[in-house]
C-alpha cells in the first residue's frame, strides 16, 4: 500500500477517534480477509500493493532460522518470532539463546533499549539472538549477519516468497536493523494461513505451535498478541509497526491490515471488529478510550465496515 497517487481515492476509513460523542479524527487504511479455502473473501482498500509488514514478518524469519538448521523448540521458537516487551524473562532467554552458541549480547546487532539501555531489551532481541545462533551452527559469517545479502537473509527472503506466493517488491532496513521485505497485505494473510494449516512437524507449523502455546513469549503483560492467542484456541496472531496486524484462525481464514498512518492506536479496535464479523469473541482485545480530564469521554472504535460479516 504506497502513497495515494495524485487523484486516486483515499483509502478506506478503518476507525474513528470519537471525543464527547463528536468525530474528531479517523485513521484509514486497507484489510483483507480470506476464506477457508484461501480466496479473498473481503477486501477493504488496497490490498495488492506491497507494505513493509514490520514484525509480522517473524513468523517466516523463524521458519527461515530453522531451515538453516538451527535447533529451536517451545520458548526459545516463540521468542524467535516475538516482539517481546523486554521483560526480565524474555532478556534472559535471549541471553541464554546467545550463550548456548557462545556469544554474548555484544554480538547483537539491533538498538538497545530499556531504563538500562540494553540490546536484550529491544523487542527483535530474540530474532536477532536466534539469526545469529543460526549463523553459528551453520557456518556462516555473524559479523554481517543483518546484511540483505548474507546467505541467512537470502534464505529469509526465499522463505517469505514462498509462503505469500508473490515476489518481494522492496527491501528495506527494519527499525531493528535487519533486512525488511515487503509485499501485499493479500500475501501476508496467505502466509499466516499456511502457517496454521500446515503438516504437524513442519517448520512452519512447529513455529505456530510455539507461538501458540508461549504466547507470552511473543509479546508480553498485557500485549496484544499474547492476549488474543491466550483466549482464542488455535489463532496465530502477530503485529507489526506502522499499523499491521495478521492473524489466522485454525479453519484456515485469515486476516491481514494495515492502518495507513501507523497509528498504533487503531490497531486493537479495528481488530476486534474484524474477528467480530467472523464470529470470534474478541472481548480480550482491551479497548481504546480517549481521556478528557484524567476521565473517558470517548473511544477509538472501528468504522463500522470493517465488523461487516462477509
Amino acid at each position: 500500500m504506497t502513497a495515494n497517487a495524485p487523484g486516486a481515492s483515499p483509502a478506506p476509513v478503518l476507525a474513528e477517534v470519537v471525543r464527547s460523542g463528536f468525530v474528531e479524527g479517523r485513521h484509514r487504511g486497507s484489510l483483507v480477509v480470506l476464506a477457508p479455502d484461501g480466496s479473498v473473501d473481503r477486501a477493504l482498500g488496497d490490498v495488492d500493493s506491497p507494505v513493509f509488514p514490520r514484525s509480522s514478518n517473524k513468523p517466516m524469519q523463524a521458519t527461515a532460522v530453522l531451515r538453516a538448521g538451527l535447533e529451536l523448540s517451545g520458548e526459545r521458537l516463540a521468542l524467535a518470532a516475538a516482539s517481546h516487551s523486554g521483560e526480565d524473562f524474555h532478556q534472559r532467554l535471549a541471553a541464554a539463546m546467545l550463550a548456548e552458541h557462545g556469544l554474548d549480547e555484544d554480538a547483537l546487532r539491533c538498538p538497545e533499549d530499556g531504563p538500562q539501555r540494553r540490546r536484550l531489551a529491544m523487542n527483535c532481541s530474540g530474532k536477532h539472538a536466534s539469526m545469529l545462533a543460526a549463523c553459528v551452527a551453520r557456518g556462516w559469517p555473524v559479523e554481517s549477519y543483518t546484511e540483505p545479502g548474507h546467505p541467512l537473509q537470502l534464505l529469509v527472503r526465499e522463505t517469505i516468497e514462498e509462503f505469500t506466493g508473490e515476489p518481494v517488491a522492496h527491501v528495506g532496513v527494519d527499525g531493528c536493523g535487519a533486512p525488511l521485505f515487503a509485499f501485499s497485505l493479500t500475501g501476508l494473510a496467505r502466509a499466516f494461513r499456511a502457517f496454521v494449516l500446515a503438516a504437524p512437524g513442519s517448520r512452519e507449523r512447529r513455529v505456530a505451535d510455539a507461538m501458540r502455546a508461549h504466547p507470552e513469549y511473543v509479546g508480553g503483560t498485557g500485549r496484544l498478541d499474547t492476549l488474543l492467542m491466550r483466549a482464542v484456541p488455535g489463532v496465530l496472531a502477530k503485529g507489526g509497526a506502522e499499523g499491521v496486524q495478521a492473524v489466522a484462525l485454525p479453519d484456515g481464514r485469515a486476516l491481514a491490515f494495515k492502518i495507513e498512518d501507523g497509528a498504533a492506536r487503531a490497531r486493537g479496535p479495528v481488530l476486534a471488529a474484524a474477528l467480530a464479523g467472523l464470529g470470534v469473541d474478541a472481548a480480550s482485545i482491551p479497548r481504546e478510550p480517549v481521556l478528557g480530564g484524567g476521565r473517558e469521554v470517548g473511544e477509538i472504535r472501528a468504522a463500522g465496515q470493517v465488523g461487516t460479516a462477509p
